[in-house]
């Protein structure tokens, strides 16, 4: 019998999880489980990796409670132009930072976002998804999971450049996940290999982030309780 293909056996993997009814912790760490018994090698070098960004203290500097949140100005997936003072005359607003569509964790968080847009629409809230993807990938991502909120093109990674929460992935990562069918130069329109570090942000109308989550480990992101929650309590 012919062995899968690694790309094959990750997507498998990736619709098992997603579709668990479960807590977005549990779901991602139910992925994260799953790879590493395809064999230790991916995950140890993504232990790795995120070892030497916390050393050297990657997303540290992005805005902390307290701060203002920086402006920007993207496009969404339909090319149309939305900036952080838009969507803050609507209300509080959970500024989110994806790698990319190709990224099975990204793709868990955001479907577990889109379930959950009803309970952050009752807590006066709204989301806005941003990624380095061009937007014909931001609108797959969208349609995929059936969110309804904008997913943001960041060109570049020049937004989350700005925020610090940008790097490079490295030879040996960037090898490993071309293995595993990630490539980020088709959906990115680069082949920089720049990534940037899934983060959170809630930020309230008067432009002030009242709480936020970064973490180099891209397989955790933040409790969807914990979003809500936060929107909830925000100006």
């Amino acid at each position: 019998m012919t062995a899968r293909p690694l790309s094959e056996l990750l997507e498998a993997a990736f619709i098992q999880s997603r579709d668990m009814d479960a807590s977005l912790a549990d779901r991602l760490q139910a992925f994260a489980d799953q790879v590493r018994a395809m064999g230790a090698v991916f995950q140890d070098s993504v232990d790795a990796l995120v070892a030497r960004l916390r050393d050297f203290e990657v997303g540290e500097h992005a805005p902390k409670p307290g701060e203002p949140m920086p402006s920007f100005v993207l496009p969404d997936e339909n090319g149309h132009l939305v900036s952080l003072e838009d969507l803050l005359e609507r209300g509080p607003v959970a500024v989110t930072f994806h790698r990319g569509h190709w990224c099975p964790y990204c793709r868990i968080n955001t479907r577990a976002l889109a379930e959950a847009q009803d309970q952050i629409a009752a807590a006066g809230g709204q989301i806005a998804a941003i990624m380095p993807d061009r937007q014909h990938y931001t609108a797959r991502l969208q349609a995929e999971s059936d969110a309804s909120f904008p997913i943001l093109t960041d060109f570049e990674n020049g937004y989350a450049m700005s925020l610090g929460l940008a790097f490079w992935v490295g030879t040996e990562m960037q090898a490993l996940m071309t293995q595993a069918g990630w490539d980020v130069a088709p959906s990115q329109g680069s082949d920089t290999w720049l990534l940037p570090i899934p983060a959170t942000f809630v930020v309230g109308t008067d432009g002030i982030v009242t709480a936020r989550f970064v973490d180099p480990d891209y397989r955790k992101r933040m409790a969807i309780e914990d979003l809500v929650a936060a929107l909830r309590d925000a100006p």
